[in-house]
């Protein structure tokens, strides 16, 4: 196939968005895209160096450096923090990118009470209350846009980590209620579901030769799914273009589940 150049979305154009998990991977995809639309990104992660490395790998591209604010999300008052920064910085946030996640394995009989709260932080619980604390803002703004990240996962029942997928199915019921509860203020809220995306920790831990020709087996298309391909989902998502749409999940899988 020839390569096309990517849409360019004019209603994301100077958008204040608000982005979890952006300092690698997937997110870190989706901070540059927002860059590259000219909005006006504010985005945190736990990890500072990674954080640093996106905000100069978009300003070296020639576009408004994103802001970076280092923030552990199992810490809520400091995710509430770091929202009111971001939004004193940029401008009240209309779209919301809850990207933030770690998939870390972990055998069901070997999980204490404290390891699964952990991993509910981490991948479930922040979702709802970054989302509660920049609903008002879009409600002022007359609307907006919030993008969950949920897993194909537990769709195609994959074992070996019951606390990740267990947050990340309630992601999805998450997703809906919001939907329900906010569509009134012309607020959308739907969930992007990545199949197996060749992140560098995905390549680094999981890809063996035997993974790939699963992989290649499952897919319906043939190919290696890279960050920007669900980082373009989530701009449409974002965007005007997709003004009607709400309470879904949209899958980014080449066609696995």
């Amino acid at each position: 196939m020839t390569a096309h150049a990517n849409a360019i979305y004019p209603s994301l154009k100077d958008r204040a968005v608000f982005i979890t998990g952006g300092g690698g991977g997937i997110g870190a995809s989706v901070v540059q895209h927002f860059a590259e639309q000219g909005s006006r990104v504010v985005f945190v992660d736990i990890d500072a160096a990674g954080g640093q490395r996106v905000v100069e790998q978009v300003a070296a591209k020639g576009h408004a450096a994103p802001h970076f604010i280092k923030c552990d999300l199992r810490d809520i008052d400091a995710l509430k923090a770091a929202i009111a920064q971001g939004a004193k910085a940029v401008g009240p946030f209309t779209v919301l990118v809850n990207n933030a996640a770690h998939d870390e394995r972990h055998p069901t009989m070997e999980v204490t009470v404290d390891y699964w709260e952990d991993r509910l932080q981490v991948n479930l619980r922040h979702q709802f209350f970054t989302a509660q604390a920049i609903i008002p803002m879009m409600k002022a703004a007359g609307g907006g846009a919030i993008v969950n990240f949920g897993s194909s996962s537990w769709h195609k029942g994959q074992g070996g980590m019951p606390a990740y997928v267990t947050a990340k199915a309630g992601i999805e019921a998450l997703t809906r209620s919001l939907a329900r509860d906010f569509g009134p203020d012309n607020i959308r809220v739907n969930c992007v579901v990545p199949g197996w995306i060749m992140t560098e920790r995905q390549i680094e831990k999981w890809l063996t030769p035997e993974g790939e020709e699963t992989l290649m087996k499952q897919q319906c298309l043939k190919q290696k799914l890279v960050p920007a391909d669900v980082a373009r989902m989530v701009l449409w998502l974002a965007a005007d273009d997709s003004r009607m749409v709400t309470s879904h999940n949209f899958f980014v899988d080449a066609g696995w589940i």
